[in-house]
């Protein structure tokens, strides 16, 4: 893509939850401009147009002779349909996560994005997370993962498992902090109030040898977004409810803390080297995370950067949460059967 300078033109393709939240924060973003909003129920749209100021479009081809780029954010259902739809048109596409309902799909989109020069950023929003943007200054190389995203049950999220709902988020995060393939996933899930996995746990390992241990619930009392990450000499809390970090590191002696202000824990003998542990709180930016996706996306188009999390990322998170529910229906089925 060349650099722009233009305000890009935003439609928002689904003014339910998430939709009207990128509404929202569509009207205040640099080198942007909402030009309205096409949402299927009348009184939705009727309710988001009023609070932005913006038109409701009637079709889908209204939306796209009026706009350069659309953020979708229907139920997961309908991603593929209005992203082809878009593509097809010519319009570049934020989609919501996950990018489409099954690995298949997310293949053919991202070859018909290809072909016809649109770009395509999927909203993983973790990544723009202010409590993981403040490990950007640490060397980050996991042996473990731990991570625990509960939440309350909420309907309009019943469309897919929790592992597509919730997991999908920790599973992108793994992904680009290990950086290595996967070689196996262990899973097991359960059906609670809805038809599909209401509560997951997958285990998945990868070929460096890091294994991340994921929980995903949607029926928990009380509400948790933590991932933990040990590595020599290292351990690091990111809490994405309140967008901080806690590090705790061994240091030798001698051996410079980062820029971030240190408390000193005491110290450990290893052998001959001595080694200092401490505490540091990274300070973490104060940002909007959808927002800063939304920047990135517009920073895209215009040729300033990259696409943050391209179609190919979020395909493969889906791969590995379509592995991780088979893995679960397998065990299933042989629970059903009498197998062990």
């Amino acid at each position: 893509m060349t650099k722009q300078t233009k305000q890009i033109k935003i439609a928002v393709l689904g003014a339910g939850h998430l939709g009207s939240i990128h509404a929202r924060l569509w009207k205040t973003a640099d080198n942007a401009t909402l030009e309205g909003i096409y949402e299927p129920n009348p009184e939705q749209a009727r309710k988001v147009s009023e609070e932005n100021g913006v038109k409701v479009f009637t079709t889908i081809e209204e939306a796209f002779a009026a706009v350069d780029a659309v953020t979708i954010a229907s139920p997961t259902s309908f991603h593929y349909e209005l992203a082809v739809e878009a593509i097809n048109a010519g319009k570049h596409c934020f989609i919501e996560k996950p990018i489409t309902t099954t690995y298949k799909e997310a293949e053919k989109l991202i070859e018909l994005a290809r072909h016809k020069d649109v770009l395509v950023q999927v909203g993983h929003v973790e990544r723009f997370n202010p409590g993981l943007a403040a490990l950007h200054s640490y060397n980050i190389a996991p042996l473990f993962i731990e991570a625990h995203r509960l939440a309350q049950f909420k309907p309009r999220a019943t469309d897919v498992s929790v592992v597509l709902d919730l997991m999908i988020h920790d599973i992108d995060i793994a992904l680009w902090l290990v950086k290595s393939p996967v070689v196996s996933i262990d899973a097991h899930g359960v059906a609670v109030l809805t038809e599909t996995p209401d509560i997951a746990n997958a285990r998945i390992r990868f070929a460096n040898g890091c294994v991340a241990n994921l929980t995903a619930s949607r029926i928990s009392a009380q509400p948790m977004r933590k991932m933990r990450l040990f590595q020599k000499d290292a351990y690091l809390s990111v809490d994405f409810a309140k967008g901080s970090v806690d590090v705790y590191r061994m240091l030798k002696d001698g051996e410079e803390t980062s820029s971030v202000p240190a408390m000193m824990l005491g110290s450990i003998d290893a052998g001959d080297i001595k080694k200092s542990i401490v505490y540091e709180q990274p300070i973490s930016p104060q940002v909007n995370a959808i927002a800063e996706e939304q920047r990135a996306f517009i920073n895209a188009i215009l040729g300033h950067s990259s696409i943050a999390v391209s179609a190919v990322d979020a395909a493969e998170a889906l791969r590995i949460a379509e592995e991780i529910a088979i893995a679960i229906e397998n065990e299933t089925r042989n629970n059903l059967s009498g197998k062990v």
